[in-house]
């Protein structure tokens, strides 16, 4: 019997030791850290190859699903469904929801579990462990893969091999899987041969995880099922309801089904991954100059080696210095040492304390219909540029407290004022009112550029009463 393979991509992470780039409202996942594409759109890619494969499965958080949508649009990518926790409930629940959706579409489907944020260089070597596991999890086994260790890392967990599995070379039982160990243990760990850094990537039959949570974590399983029972459809995503899900523990799936179950086995997988967890990570993985550099950016090195450089938004100048990240954006820049990069995480808490916005937005901030930034504030007044996708629209909606002012840079806009419809062009542009009911649209087939002058007594994003609005936001 041939079995479909179901991807699960889980999307739900926040990236924090790769502040400033990955902010909470965009995290790392979703950002192109290494190529052109995201780490969210080179893992979809990475499956799509992959024989008797169904679309992708998404499990994500529900404030990033219109840059989910967006992402897997621009890559051609349908997805099977795009599922939206209401609040983050570590892996053991996404994956249980994800098993619950497909084993009621295929009874006997497998499940393939990736993380979006990973880094995976050999492709054909990993499709060949896609193959050894699938063969496995088809007799039972829950499968995850271990990454055959190239140095003693103490930043990951590992995974024990136990005993050969009969008939299936290069595939073995679980004997045990251990915490992060300190550096004697690592370099004993990868010395005997015996060990795998544990991927968080996994592979079994949906039916069998389901099983297992029923036997292991009941609890976990009914507040899936009730969270999935109840789920509405919004556009299209499916969202979870959201009593059930913030009632269901948070766990991940180690620790509540894998260290336990009786049917847990390892598929070494020799594949150049990382996890891309910090920068020096990144460091890690890319290329570098004469000088062991890597920049990215408008960046300018004299006399410097060893170092991370990205510049996002103006040039960085680096001299005479080494061993350092220098980290640029435009309304943030981290300098550290590299071997500091686990330590970003400590800035983000700080932030986060003292009730700032930098580790939750950028200057620019992504919309379903585009984004917006800012360019410029004072007293009663604020300067954004926006971007309106072809087609898309903002929502009907009026401000209490301020009064706006549109330039078209360029592109074709269609503005509703009060009961007025108005089409602007490049270097025309039109007022709206404090109190006016006003929508922008892009009627065209090239994004919309515009320049936006707020003025009034209060400016802020939580001015806005919306009356019609085709996303479905609540706010």
């Amino acid at each position: 019997m041939h079995q479909t393979l179901y991807p699960v991509i889980l999307s739900g992470g926040s990236g924090t030791r790769l502040w400033p780039l990955s902010r909470a409202a965009l995290p790392k996942q979703l950002l192109p850290l290494l190529s052109e594409q995201t780490l969210f759109q080179e893992t979809v890619k990475r499956i799509a190859d992959l024989p008797n494969t169904a679309a992708p499965l998404i499990v994500c958080n529900q404030e990033h699903r219109f840059m989910i949508a967006e992402q897997l649009r621009s890559i051609n990518i349908t997805p099977n469904a795009i599922l939206l926790e209401p609040v983050g409930r570590n892996t053991a629940p996404a994956i249980a929801i994800a098993a619950l959706t497909i084993q009621r579409q295929d009874p006997n489907g497998l499940m393939l579990v990736l993380p979006a944020d990973h880094l995976i260089r050999d492709e054909p070597a990993f499709h060949i462990a896609v193959a050894h596991a699938a063969q496995i999890a088809a007799q039972g086994y829950l499968a995850t893969f271990g990454i055959v260790a190239s140095s003693p890392e103490t930043g990951f967990g590992y995974i024990r091999q136990g005993a050969a599995i009969a008939g299936h070379p290069h595939t073995f039982q679980v004997r045990e899987f251990v915490e992060k160990p300190d550096l004697a243990t690592a370099e004993q760990y990868v010395a005997s041969g015996e060990y795998y850094w544990n991927s968080g990537m996994f592979l079994f039959q949906a039916q069998d995880l389901i099983d297992e949570l029923r036997r292991l974590r009941p609890d976990i399983l009914s507040a899936c099922e009730a969270a999935l029972d109840q789920a509405k459809n919004d556009l299209d995503f499916v969202r979870l309801d959201p009593t059930a899900f913030a009632a269901c523990p948070s766990e991940s799936i180690d620790y509540a089904v894998m260290e336990h179950t009786q049917k847990s086995a390892v598929v070494p997988a020799d594949i150049n991954w990382s996890d891309i967890g910090a920068w020096n990570s990144i460091w890690e993985v890319s290329t570098k100059d004469a000088h062991h550099n890597v920049t990215r950016g408008d960046v300018m090195i004299e006399d410097a080696s060893h170092n991370l450089i990205r510049a996002e938004s103006r040039l960085v100048v680096a001299l005479g210095v080494e061993n350092l990240m220098i980290i640029e954006t435009a309304d943030a820049i981290l300098v550290a040492p590299k071997d500091r990069a686990q330590d970003v995480k400590l800035i983000v808490d700080k932030l986060k304390a003292q009730s700032r916005s930098e580790h939750l937005y950028h200057d620019r901030v992504y919309r379903p219909w585009g984004w917006y930034e800012g360019i410029d504030s004072g007293d009663r007044f604020q300067v954004k540029r926006i971007m309106v996708n072809p087609g898309a629209k903002l929502s009907l909606q009026m401000h209490h407290h301020r009064a706006e002012h549109w330039v078209v840079v360029s592109g074709t806009a269609m503005v509703v004022r009060g009961e007025e419809e108005i089409m602007l062009c490049e270097n025309q542009s039109t007022y709206i009112p404090l109190g006016s009911k006003h929508r922008l649209e892009n009627p065209g087939k090239v994004p919309l550029h515009l320049i936006e002058v707020q003025s009034g007594t209060y400016l802020g994003e939580d001015d806005i009463v919306r009356y019609e609005d085709i996303y479905r936001r609540n706010a």
